[in-house]
């Protein structure tokens, strides 16, 4: 999935959809594409026009549900260089655990005014940052890792310093600190957005070492959970928009 933005606005290039599923245990796939990215999907199906449709893993309480919907990406058939299947059914991929100190969350429209003022000043798309904010910290501003990432984009003492983030568990410094690495990731990159993902997660060196997304089932994890968080979102979005569109009828 090699991701491309424009040079003045950075969108991902991921065919969004939604379609019903049936109530049933899935048999996951990991599924290997030629560009070196790596997911764990619910199933595969060929369609037309020499593509593959991969569905993306229902989680829990919502797709894989009667009539709730869930997103998919297409790609092309040739693109498509292995898949391996799980041997038992996954329904929610396992999130890092964070340690809580003092749970904190923003209201809607703060964390709303930051991703748009960080994603407008790097040219990143806001759901895209909303992603990875949920994939990190669930919106906890007082988050710690394992590890030692802090607060909402969980970044750690180095990357924080490098950033200029002199207090990572302050909203807007660590928002605008993990978007300004963000964007130093995607154009590292060539704007390959699940390379740049994995970057996030992993470290650019592991990124490098494997020409792409490296062989961790925490970052493949990790790159799946964030992609189909912004599908959803994205997906959302688009059916709001119809709604209101047709209330002005």
């Amino acid at each position: 999935m090699n991701v491309k933005f424009p040079a003045t606005k950075r969108k991902l290039a991921i065919l969004l959809a939604t379609i019903a599923l049936p109530c049933a245990a899935y048999s996951a796939q990991h599924v290997t594409l030629r560009n070196g990215f790596e997911i764990d999907c619910a199933r595969q199906e060929a369609i037309d026009g020499g593509k593959v449709r991969l569905f993306m893993l229902p989680t829990a309480g919502g797709a894989g549900e009667p009539g709730v919907e869930a997103s998919y990406i297409d790609v092309a058939s040739d693109a498509v260089i292995g898949v391996e299947a799980f041997p038992d059914p996954i329904t929610e991929l396992k999130r890092v655990s964070v340690e809580q100190k003092g749970s904190t969350a923003l209201t809607s429209a703060e964390m709303h005014t930051m991703l748009a003022k960080a994603g407008t000043q790097h040219h990143i798309d806001e759901d895209l940052l909303a992603s990875v904010v949920k994939a990190e910290s669930g919106g906890n501003v007082r988050a710690v890792s394992r590890t030692g990432a802090q607060g909402l984009m969980q970044l750690m003492p180095g990357t924080a310093s490098d950033m200029g983030v002199s207090d990572a568990f302050r909203p807007e410094q660590n928002i605008a600190g993990g978007t300004a690495y963000l964007d130093q990731l995607l154009v590292r990159y060539h704007d390959n957005a699940a390379f740049a993902l994995a970057a996030y997660n992993a470290g650019p060196g592991a990124v490098d070492k494997y020409h792409g997304v490296p062989p961790y089932r925490e970052t493949r994890a990790y790159v799946a959970r964030v992609i189909r968080e912004f599908n959803q979102r994205k997906v959302q979005a688009a059916a709001l928009n119809k709604n209101q569109i047709a209330g002005l009828r």
